[in-house]
């Protein structure tokens, strides 16, 4: 992928370019400006007809996944298109073929036309206790690059066989699809002594993206400056 990262380094834009038939594939609503690209919505499945129809909607059903996402075609050899995450932070590039890997919920951004995700099944206790992802993760396929997001900055943190990495579930962004990993409650009753909730466990070898903010704790400290509906 032909991208450069620009703006400042907290709100930054990917910009693309793309030569005459080249595609890459991107987050809806995602696109700040572009120039000789036409976009085109897709059903969200690999499969065509009835049967991405209704694939389409049972990932958007089961995983809260939108049943569609945005391709967008180069028209000329100099065509160029921006896309920004939804939230503030930084964008990185993985390189998907190698190592595939695992993304939550909103670290998405844009891929090469050779990448895929598919959203893979967690065991229902992973998925009872997940407050992103549902009963899915997204999962990576194919070769090339794909653009994920966060929100603050990236960090990368290496899991080792001989040590365990245990990280807060709204922190994940993505990880090597070769490393284990559980969920479970930090401490207490959904972490009432600690204030923690839910945590990933992480074994094996390989590394892990995380967020060094979330939006739920984002939301739960400016939601007592909001104004309470009952007084309307």
């Amino acid at each position: 992928m032909n991208y450069k990262i620009i703006g400042d380094s907290d709100n930054p834009i990917a910009e693309v370019k793309l030569r005459q038939g080249e595609m890459i594939r991107m987050d809806r609503g995602c696109m700040v400006y572009m120039q000789d690209v036409s976009l085109e919505g897709k059903m969200n499945s690999k499969k065509s007809g009835l049967g991405g129809v209704l694939g389409a909607i049972g990932r958007s059903m089961t995983s809260g996944e939108s049943m569609f996402i945005t391709e967008a075609t180069g028209t000329s050899n100099e065509a160029v298109i921006a896309v920004a995450p939804a939230c503030p932070g930084k964008i990185v590039r993985l390189e998907v073929g190698s190592t595939q890997y695992r993304l939550n919920n909103g670290a998405f951004l844009a891929c090469e036309s050779n990448v895929y995700y598919n959203m893979q099944r967690q065991d229902l206790g992973k998925a009872l206790l997940a407050n992103t992802g549902g009963l899915f993760v997204m999962e990576t396929e194919g070769q090339g690059d794909l653009l994920a997001t966060a929100f603050g900055d990236l960090v990368e943190l290496e899991v080792t066989p001989n040590k365990s990495l245990t990280i807060d579930n709204e922190h994940v962004v993505a990880w090597d699809r070769n490393l284990d990993y559980h969920m479970e409650i930090a401490s207490g009753t959904f972490g009432f002594k600690t204030g923690e909730g839910i945590v990933n466990k992480f074994h094996g070898s390989g590394k892990v993206l995380i967020q060094t903010r979330n939006l739920h704790s984002l939301a739960d400290g400016i939601s007592k400056y909001l104004p309470d509906k009952s007084s309307y």
